[in-house]
This record gives structure tokens, C-alpha cells and sequence, in this order.
């Protein structure tokens, strides 16, 4: 499958008879559905690289590939603008990700500072009834998304049902090793808190026994106040923290000015909700690249 057909955002083209059609509402279902769908599925992302998904609009082609298509995969309460195209058009073509598993509470993060988690969840209650939607980030829920969207497509394409199956567990297995490569490469650090301008990692902080502090909320343009700034640089300077960690898709100038406070260096930690702009990477070499980021900053040995 070429580039351009798994990522066109363009405009709704013909539908190909050969293959099932696939709406993703941003990367990392995109990831998923191509994995598992192989070359039976024509997959369209909804999100382009380069953009922040949070902040998506849908014009009226996309709407259009919402409404044709034979597979809607979103996950309710991260991007407003696909959950009310779904409402509208969805129907029982929608497969939301957010129903595979329960997903944590917003300040269900691993760390126990009562501003910070009040803000996380007060955030989260105005975008997606108080959850934190960053479930991919732990490769083992992942996995388990991947299989139930293989049982969804068996449905739409009981022809090739057992060959989603075949490749969910195929991209099971790659996930089960990620897990264990993050699992043996933060086993033993001299610290586990992790400073990111953007609390969109509780679901890796909990699986692999680490605390994050937070700038801001969920969603990552959220400007933190002075105080909380304050507070950061105190908790960063407590935890001896060597790196403060920015995001690739909005500016890094929050976490430079802790980090200049502190006397910290920054560093990317990517919460891998799109590709950037080249569209270079994947979603298991972004989240090697994180461990490698992680272990440093953690000086984990």
C-alpha cells in the first residue's frame, strides 16, 4: 500500500471493491488498521502529519469519507469534530477504541501532586468525561485494540476474517517484545519522575512504574499558569531532574524556560498522536526512540 493511498486526506475517492474502506480518526488507529488490515484494507487518516489532531476540522470531503466509509476507527472524546461526525453519519460502522478497555482518569498519572492532578482532570472533564485518551502509549493495550479491530473487519469481510486475526497476533507479537524491551531498559534507573510539557503519559508511566509531571493538561496548547511553572521548576530541581521533555508537534518554549531555570536540558518525548510533517517514522520506531530518550533522562542503566 502506497503512502498516498494510506494517507490521503484529499478528498473521497471511489471505493475499491477489493478492499474494506477505513476511516482513522488520527495516527496511531491509522498504525493499527493498516497493520491488521494489510493489504485487504484501504485505510484514509483523517488527521494530515504535521497537524495536532486535538484540534482537527473536518471539511466537507472528510465528512463525506466519515459517511462512505465501510470502517470508522476513533476513540471518543479526543477530537470533538469526528465524534460529532460520527453521530451524524457513523451509524454501526464505528468502532470506538475507548470500548476495548477501561481508560485511566485524567489524573490517574502516577504522581500524587494535588494541583497538578485537579488541573489534569478539570481539563479532561471539559474534553472526554474526565479520561485520559492516550491509550496506545502502552503497547500492551494496543495490542488489545488490534485484536478486537481484527474481529470488527472479520465482521465487515467474513471472507478474510482469518487473515486479520493472523496479522493482529503478528502485531501482538511485535508489541509484546516493545513491551519488554520498555520493561528491562527502565527496570533500573536513579529516577523515575519524568517532567513533559504535555500529561499525556499516564498510561506509560503506570506501565513501566514511573511518575510524570506535567506543565499542563491533556491537551497540549494549554498555557500553565505562573505558579504552576514555579512549581515544576521546584519539583524538577527535588527530583534532580536533568532533562525537561517537549513534544513534537507544538513549541518547545515552556519547556525551555523550566529547563533553563533548572538547569536542565530539554529533549523530545513524543506522545506519537501524529507523524510529523515528513511523515518519516512508525509508531514502534517513535516509541523505541521515547525508551532511548527516557533512559537517558532517567539515567537508567
Amino acid at each position: 500500500m502506497t503512502a498516498a493511498s494510506a494517507c490521503s486526506t484529499d478528498g473521497a475517492t471511489s471505493a475499491d471493491p477489493e478492499r474494506v474502506d477505513v476511516v482513522a480518526a488520527f495516527y496511531p488507529l491509522q498504525f493499527v488498521a493498516e497493520r491488521v488490515g494489510g493489504d485487504a484494507v484501504r485505510v484514509t487518516n483523517l488527521a494530515k502529519p504535521g497537524a495536532e489532531p486535538h484540534d482537527l476540522e473536518l471539511n466537507p470531503a472528510q465528512v463525506g469519507q466519515v459517511s462512505e466509509a465501510e470502517l470508522i476507527v476513533y476513540l471518543a472524546g479526543f477530537q470533538p469534530a469526528v465524534d460529532e461526525a460520527v453521530k451524524q453519519n457513523g451509524g454501526d460502522r464505528a468502532f470506538d477504541v475507548a470500548t476495548v478497555q477501561p481508560l485511566l482518569d485524567a489524573a490517574a498519572d502516577g504522581h500524587d501532586h494535588e494541583d497538578e492532578a485537579a488541573g489534569a482532570a478539570e481539563h479532561a472533564e471539559e474534553e472526554g468525561n474526565g479520561k485520559d485518551p492516550h491509550v496506545w502509549l502502552d503497547p500492551t493495550r494496543l495490542a488489545t485494540i488490534g485484536d478486537k479491530l481484527a474481529e470488527r473487519l472479520g465482521r465487515a469481510d467474513p471472507d478474510r476474517a482469518a487473515d486479520y486475526t493472523a496479522r493482529a497476533r503478528t502485531l501482538r507479537a511485535e508489541l509484546t517484545k516493545l513491551d519488554a524491551e520498555y520493561t528491562a531498559g527502565l527496570k533500573t534507573c536513579q529516577r523515575r519522575e519524568i517532567v513533559v510539557s504535555h500529561t499525556a503519559f499516564g498510561y506509560l508511566t503506570e506501565r513501566y512504574q514511573l511518575e510524570q509531571i506535567g506543565l499542563s493538561g491533556l491537551t497540549p496548547e494549554d498555557e500553565p499558569a505562573p505558579q504552576r511553572l514555579a512549581e515544576v521548576a521546584e519539583e524538577a530541581r527535588e527530583h534532580q531532574a536533568t532533562t525537561i521533555f517537549f513534544e513534537t508537534l507544538v513549541s518547545p518554549k515552556v519547556a525551555e524556560t523550566i529547563a533553563k531555570e533548572v538547569g536542565a536540558k530539554t529533549a523530545v518525548l513524543d506522545p506519537i498522536e501524529g507523524l510529523p510533517a515528513d511523515g518519516r517514522g512508525d509508531y514502534l520506531s517513535v516509541m523505541r526512540d521515547n525508551l532511548t530518550a527516557l533512559r537517558t533522562a532517567l539515567s537508567c542503566s
